[in-house]
């Protein structure tokens, strides 16, 4: 199952991990006592009912949000020892997002949204491994347009690129396919694979689509806060049929 025992291959991990929101009659319990790491190297997608903490345990690993107890790691840096400034600097630095809404600034052209990350920490781009990102996204003829001038699949490969592009030891996905039709979703969440394959990225997606999931490597299963089983090796029929049982 998913308990974190050697954590020497994990570019993510945590233990105990509980999210709790409200006080009283109003209390939710989002994690409870969750303990899972993220292989690097590895495309890892979370998937469960509405409500069943999914997008929480992503952005508790992600540093977006922090846990009511236990701990999550990005690389062996334990994120709530961190400084606020700290904190931020390690999102910029180690980690990379990819969202549904894309998050584009639409001033900027397509090469400036991706390399907008190296920017800001105020380090040069390597040059063939752009070119190796922009190349596989196919974004080469695209790069001095701004994100008006571009469609939602040219967009949200904008934003995949731009969240490798510094490399970092992990990247977070929030249904990054869910604004566009299946054709691009698809064309996207295969660029995400070759991410992994070929430039040894580590990839966490939240999604709620079996055939996307069936992108990934493993899919873990979360009901009521908590992780219930896991899958390797997915296909969209065999996640489809877990997730229709998963109430069971």
């Amino acid at each position: 199952m998913s308990g974190v025992t050697s954590t020497a291959n994990f570019a993510a991990y945590c233990r105990n991990a509980t999210k709790i929101y409200g006080k009283g009659e109003t209390e939710v319990r989002a994690l409870y006592d969750v303990s899972v790491g993220f292989e690097t190297g590895r495309f890892t997608s979370i998937m469960g009912p509405s409500g069943s903490g999914k997008s929480t345990l992503m952005q508790c690993m992600a540093g977006l949000d922090s846990l009511t107890s236990g701990q999550t790691y990005v690389g062996s840096v334990e994120l709530s020892s961190l400084k606020d400034k700290q904190l931020t600097e390690l999102r910029r630095n180690q980690i990379g997002f990819i969202f549904q809404a894309f998050n584009l600034i639409p001033t900027l052209s397509a090469e400036e949204n991706i390399t907008l990350p190296l920017d800001l920490a105020g380090t040069t781009p390597d040059k063939e491994f752009m070119k190796q990102v922009i190349d596989t996204v196919g974004l080469g003829d695209r790069l001095g347009h701004r994100p008006n001038e571009l469609s939602g699949g040219q967009q949200q490969r904008v934003a995949v690129a731009r969240a490798m592009a510094s490399r970092p030891a992990i990247i977070f996905g929030d249904e990054p396919t869910g604004n566009v039709d299946s054709k691009t979703g698809a064309e996207i969440l295969s660029f995400m694979q070759l991410a992994v394959r070929e430039f040894g990225q580590t990839i966490v997606m939240v999604t709620h689509d079996p055939v996307s999931a069936s992108y990934s490597d493993r899919v873990l299963f979360l009901a009521d806060g908590e992780i219930v089983d896991e899958m390797q090796n997915p296909t969209a029929d065999s996640v489809f049929d877990k997730m229709r049982h998963l109430g069971d």
